[in-house]
């Protein structure tokens, strides 16, 4: 699995103009699902995303987690992430995890966020989403959890 952590003001997600989930101050989160990847691989990246040190303290530091901040989460599936482009100019999404083995996967990474105390809303899996971000720093962190083998 593969997560794009965004820490932001705001995020939402919109589908065919309506609002389908927003979020204040926190983590928008772009979240892929690799071929082979496990319910252990969400339960590892959820609990990693929670405690990861990415907002600032009083002294401006990058010493507390989105738990620690009191932030939400937006979880967007996003399999691009998976996409490779070592040949040609298109990219292959070979390396995705089909739809219907990644579905569970996104919920199970956003319920693992959701038992950690964090409000989390999820965009809509398989939609055509149009994601609104307000970055905050920017600070942008990739997250990747590897089947074991």
């Amino acid at each position: 699995m593969r997560a794009v952590l965004q820490r932001v003001r705001r995020g939402r997600v919109s589908v065919d103009g309506a609002t389908v989930a927003e979020i204040g101050a926190g983590l928008v989160i772009l979240l892929g699902v690799g071929r082979g990847d496990t319910p252990a691989e969400a339960e590892a990246l959820a609990e990693k995303t929670g405690v990861l040190r990415i907002f600032e303290d009083a002294d401006g530091k990058m010493n507390r987690s989105v738990i620690d901040s009191g932030g939400e989460a937006l979880v967007v599936s996003q399999f691009t992430l998976y996409a490779d482009t070592a040949k040609g100019r298109r990219p292959s999404f070979l390396d995705a995890a089909d739809p219907a083995d990644a579905e569970p996967l996104v919920r199970r990474y956003a319920e693992g966020l959701q038992r950690a105390g964090i409000g989390t809303r999820l965009g809509v899996f398989g939609a055509h989403m149009l994601v609104e971000i307000e970055n905050d720093g920017p600070v942008t962190v990739i997250l990747e959890r590897t089947p074991a083998t």
